[in-house]
């Protein structure tokens, strides 16, 4: 990345894609029928120093993020949890799954139809259900032959430990052999982590940063004193791929969630997070979001916030966070096309 690139921010690329789409955008038909402004093949990229890339130009819904996140992490593929959570991203999917199943004169509504979600443990599994998706392809891949194959996410953590600077440190979403058995295909299909040493100066600024304390501080320590201290020795950086990008509503929460991703799997082998990419294919705005993209592009950004983690438990999805100093612009409401 160049000196100039590095100084755009998460917020600014985003418009940037924005009004790329808008300017040379394809208009294409799509499953919902809703209709698309396409481009196919981009990349979007973040420096983690810059801060957690929450997008400011409007407010994020970031706790529902931070719930679906915990969900895949458990390997989770029914809506109970996120509905208990109040997170509301899938409910669309399952009800549509229901709708198909009866005929209107005998079907619930979607309100009625999250209701008994939410108290009935016996409706909940057998309609909150969504199939191998995610979470069940993260923690528990299934081979053609219907035999277990690994839990990605703790081969991932092993492999990362064992041999940091393997080119197979990779988890996948998209197996074909299950692919017809999910309420929708991954659009985010997988991700890779890549990890580099980090040089004396940076370990130095690391334990400043660590201390509140100033560079001239540890000038004169050495690796060995740094390790005394379990400075990282690593940072680490995560590319995810992305079949389908919504960008005006999904595009912003993947690229919180892989952030957060990336910050939590740092936490467990002690990286220091560095690049956040996202390679993106059939990149698009719906139709019907194309004026709240041009309204978003208007804003001014703001500073990026900062997000901590602690007591992190990536096999069982739980971790504990803080986010500081999020002041974004007012929320821009768009419909959801299913």
């Amino acid at each position: 990345m160049t000196k100039e690139e590095q100084d755009f921010t998460i917020d600014e690329r985003y418009q940037e894609l924005l009004q790329t789409i808008l300017d040379f955008g394809i208009e294409k038909k799509d499953r919902t029928g809703t209709g698309t402004k396409s481009i196919f093949g981009y990349t979007i990229r973040h420096d983690m120093t810059q801060g957690f890339p929450l997008l400011t130009t409007k407010k994020m819904a970031y706790k529902s993020m931070i719930t679906e996140l915990k969900w895949f992490l458990k390997g989770d593929t029914n809506i109970k949890y996120l509905v208990d959570n109040n997170c509301n991203i899938w409910n669309g999917d399952a009800y549509k799954k229901y709708h198909q199943a009866f005929p209107e004169t005998e079907m619930l509504s979607q309100e009625q139809f999250i209701n008994l979600i939410k108290t009935n443990n016996e409706f909940a599994e057998k309609w909150g259900e969504l199939g191998p998706i995610y979470g069940k392809q993260w923690r528990e891949w299934e081979s053609d032959r219907g035999d277990a194959y690994k839990d990605q996410i703790k081969d991932l953590l092993k492999d990362i430990y064992d041999n940091p600077d393997s080119r197979r440190l990779m988890v996948s979403a998209w197996n074909p052999a299950e692919l017809h058995k999910m309420v929708l295909p991954p659009c985010h299909y997988g991700f890779q982590i890549y990890t580099t040493e980090l040089t004396l100066r940076e370990r130095q600024e690391e334990f400043c940063h660590k201390l509140g304390k100033s560079i001239h501080y540890t000038k004169n320590l050495e690796h060995a004193d740094l390790d005394k201290n379990d400075v990282p020795k690593r940072k680490i950086s995560l590319a995810w791929n992305q079949r389908s990008v919504d960008v005006f509503l999904g595009l912003p929460f993947n690229i919180a969630s892989y952030a957060l991703l990336l910050q939590l799997i740092g936490k467990e082998v002690n990286m220091i997070p560095d690049q956040l990419i996202g390679n993106l294919g059939d990149t698009h705005l719906y139709l019907n979001h194309l004026e709240q993209a041009k309204e978003q592009i208007s804003r001014e950004p703001y500073m990026l916030p900062e997000m901590k983690v602690r007591n992190v438990d990536i096999l069982n999805g739980e971790f504990e966070y803080s986010l500081f100093e999020y002041y974004p612009h007012k929320k821009i409401k768009a419909p959801l096309s299913n």
